[in-house]
């Protein structure tokens, strides 16, 4: 078996077969669903080309796709769930303050003050808007919400991103301790 390439982005999904005449179902990862059938070529994560949009259309939550690779139904119904690559150089590039979620997993989590926290482990977004996924030097894994009021520091040259979370959503084990200094 082939070893995924790195420089390849998922921006879609095979869904199924479509009617009777070879038409696939792709779902789609971007921001703009048509885009992601714009940028040439669809391939597997080794970069081996799956299906070249030939002409689509919409359907309810997914893409009728006629592709230039002539597969049965059945073909395609084996293929349900592969996920499409892309080069990475064929994306455009981000606006300021937007980030490609590849280029945030990995990144370490400090907090502002400076404690670190761990390290993103992927940016979900189950609908009410994104989120860090981080995964501490120890202990369980956590969520925090990614927005510039949580995290405002983002520096991917450096792979870190700095946090001011409330300290609830922390793990107790990384929680600020209150200092001892007692009062009277």
């Amino acid at each position: 078996m082939s070893k995924p390439r790195e420089d390849l982005i998922v921006v879609a999904q095979i869904a199924g077969a479509f009617g009777v005449k070879g038409e696939v179902r792709v779902r789609s990862f971007t921001e703009d669903p048509e885009a992601c059938l714009g940028y040439g070529p669809l391939m597997d994560e080794t970069g081996k080309v799956i299906l070249t949009p030939r002409r689509h259309r919409p359907l309810k939550d997914v893409f009728g796709v006629v592709a230039d690779e002539q597969l049965q139904r059945e073909e395609w119904e084996a293929l349900k769930g592969t996920d499409l690559y892309v080069p990475r150089d064929v994306l455009p590039a981000p606006d300021e303050d937007e980030f490609y979620i590849v280029d945030l997993i990995g990144c370490s989590v400090v907090h502002a003050d400076g404690r670190e926290l761990g390290v993103v482990r992927n940016v979900p977004d189950f609908g009410a808007g994104s989120l860090l996924e981080i995964t501490p030097p120890a202990g369980a894994g956590f969520y925090l919400p990614f927005d510039p009021e949580t995290a405002p520091g983002v520096d991917l040259d450096a792979r870190r991103i700095t946090v001011a979370p409330d300290e609830a959503l922390l793990p107790e084990a990384l929680q600020r301790q209150p200092s001892d200094g007692g009062t009277n």
